[in-house]
């Protein structure tokens, strides 16, 4: 196994509005899936890396601003996908910023009141 986390579940509120602001701010297509009496919203990836889904949660997982903080890949958009958390209704808590040798981060809340990070190597 070459990576430590292996899926990541966002829970979200409204699933069409997080898969609009999250499609704006990973600048990437999210589908939309499911089978008989489920959906969720398919997080961009490709075969072999880490992805996740946005889903709507029953009473024992809600959407959290101070649970665990996923760090998203926004490598080469990092500004722009920060921008497009402001256009979409989302709320940066933390702006741009170094964190030493490991690139830049911003930390915001989606629309659902998830506290997430996005993270690029190079500013």
């Amino acid at each position: 196994m070459n990576n430590q986390f292996v899926w990541v579940d966002i829970p979200v509120a409204d699933l069409d509005r997080a898969i609009g602001f999250y499609s704006s701010v990973l600048g990437a297509a999210i589908s939309k899936e499911g089978g008989p009496g489920f959906s969720f919203g398919l997080l961009p990836h490709a075969t072999t890396n880490v992805s996740g889904c946005l889903f709507v949660p029953d009473a024992s997982n809600a959407p959290s601003s101070t649970g665990p903080l996923v760090y998203l890949n926004a490598s080469g958009r990092l500004k722009d996908a920060v921008q497009a958390v402001r256009a979409s209704g989302g709320t940066v808590l933390e702006d741009i910023h170094p964190i030493g040798p490991h690139g830049f981060r911003a930390i915001f809340l989606d629309t659902e009141g998830n506290r997430i990070a996005l993270h690029a190597p190079t500013h």
